[in-house]
């Protein structure tokens, strides 16, 4: 299955987001802790360039809580905040700009040093891929409904200044994706995540790559979950299993395959089998290396 979608408002967006930037004191760089890699735009770096940034790993309550401790010491190794947070429960949201008034401590210094008794408030451009949370995100910080927000990707359209009390100011801006996903894993993990609008894929697919991983990283989750004694080689016997179980069955007997791929990545997307991360650190840096060779 290859995955690509690049809505044009995403094309408006990156050039939007350059025109801004010299009126940005920080990046908030939003992803979701559970794919703190596959859900950061692989053009970032080039897009804000030298800003200064925050890495914001939300929907931090799904995603496995060792794995993310182990993404924050990632970034920090790459010289780069991050921090761990819910926005939709409002979780993790002081610490934002404390974090931010110590990454940019020697620019507001220096305004100090040249007579600025009073420096502004901070202004904050908050990025992310579609889905990630930026308007529960902004409503949240905002401490009212200012951002639609919604399960749908792509739901922010344009570009509004949004104040939070005295101490920072907001542009949000519509999410941006990119063109092509170059690694078809990239793809899946925005997909069984709800990056990606159900009606661009193949179900079946994301089913097949969501059990192979759960076997790799949460055998005993997945057992469980089935009630396995072991894990099958067999694909479609693994199916078979899942759909007997969970009563998916046409007319005849015969195992609807359609609706069992549907109703795995469901339970995966509800928590059924508890806070998964689908990236982990070491592969990542596996794949960064190899690509600086």
């Amino acid at each position: 299955m290859t995955i690509q979608w690049f809505p044009g408002h995403m094309a408006k967006a990156r050039r939007e987001v350059t025109e801004k930037l010299k009126l940005i004191d920080i990046i908030f760089e939003l992803v979701d802790a559970r794919i703190p890699y596959s859900s950061r735009n692989p053009m970032i770096d080039e897009i804000i360039q030298h800003k200064p940034r925050l890495v914001l790993l939300n929907k931090a309550d799904m995603a496995d809580k060792e794995r993310t401790k182990e993404w924050i010491k990632y970034f920090s190794e790459k010289d780069v905040k991050a921090l761990a947070i819910n926005a939709q429960a409002g979780e993790g949201l002081r610490e934002i700009v404390q974090a931010s008034h110590q990454i940019l401590k020697e620019k507001f210094d220096r305004l100090k040093a040249k007579g600025v008794k009073n420096p502004r408030a901070i202004r904050a451009m908050i990025v992310g891929i579609p889905n990630v949370g930026k308007s529960t995100l902004i409503n949240r910080l905002a401490k009212r409904n200012i951002a639609r927000t919604g399960n749908t990707p792509g739901v922010t359209k344009a570009q509004q200044w949004i104040k939070v009390g005295k101490e920072l100011e907001l542009l949000d801006t519509p999410g941006i994706l990119w063109p092509k996903f170059e690694d078809q894993d990239v793809g899946m993990k925005l997909a069984v995540t709800g990056a990606i609008k159900d009606t661009l894929l193949n179900l079946q697919d994301l089913a097949v790559f969501s059990l192979r991983f759960l076997e790799e990283a949460y055998p005993q989750r997945l057992k469980e979950r089935f009630q396995l004694e072991e894990v099958p080689d067999d694909l479609v016997e693994l199916f078979d299993h899942i759909g007997k179980l969970r009563g998916c069955i046409m007319s005849g007997g015969l195992i609807d395959y359609d609706k069992t791929a549907e109703l795995i990545v469901r339970e995966i997307r509800s928590e059924k089998f508890g806070p998964i991360t689908f990236d982990i650190p070491e592969h990542v840096s596996s794949i960064s290396e190899a690509e600086q060779q």
